[in-house]
């Protein structure tokens, strides 16, 4: 699936044999049978072109990693629980994805979380505070732009 969702276009048996081989030996007839399986579980379609058949993903890899999330959490006896110690478990890279999903699916009307506390409130990309130094007395910070 990974090289079919690479190039996320139409592939062959063979397109997919020879980018494998380039790292490692494996038998057309191992691909073949891979994809084949891969259309009987409805994680690609094929079309017939030739003798051949082109394979195509039926969702994206995004969603299927969601479906994956979603199984493993609607199968937890303690859902929150588990987002908790999900949460727990992520990156703040991944943090602020998420962040930046949950914004995308309430859409651009919902209410904002409120603003913490200018002292309590993280520092910004590239601003720099001092020990007990608040946001106020850094420039760009919003409180130079709204007046507070």
């Amino acid at each position: 699936m990974t090289r079919v969702w690479k190039w996320n276009r139409p592939v062959t048996v063979r397109e997919v044999l020879e980018d494998i081989q380039q790292e490692r030996s494996i038998a057309y007839t191992t691909v073949m049978t891979v994809l084949d399986n891969l259309h009987q579980k409805g994680w690609v379609r094929r079309e017939a072109e030739g003798r051949a058949y082109r394979y195509e993903a039926v969702s994206t890899r995004a969603a299927y990693a969601a479906a994956l999330m979603n199984d493993a959490w609607s199968q937890s006896d303690n859902p929150a629980a588990a987002l908790v110690a999900f949460f727990g478990m992520m990156s703040e890279e991944q943090r602020r994805a998420l962040s930046d999903a949950v914004r995308i699916v309430q859409g651009p009307e919902s209410p904002r979380p409120p603003e913490q506390p200018e002292a309590t409130r993280p520092a910004e990309p590239g601003e720099e505070r001092g020990p007990g130094e608040s946001a106020a007395r850094n420039p760009g910070s919003a409180t130079e732009h709204d007046g507070r």
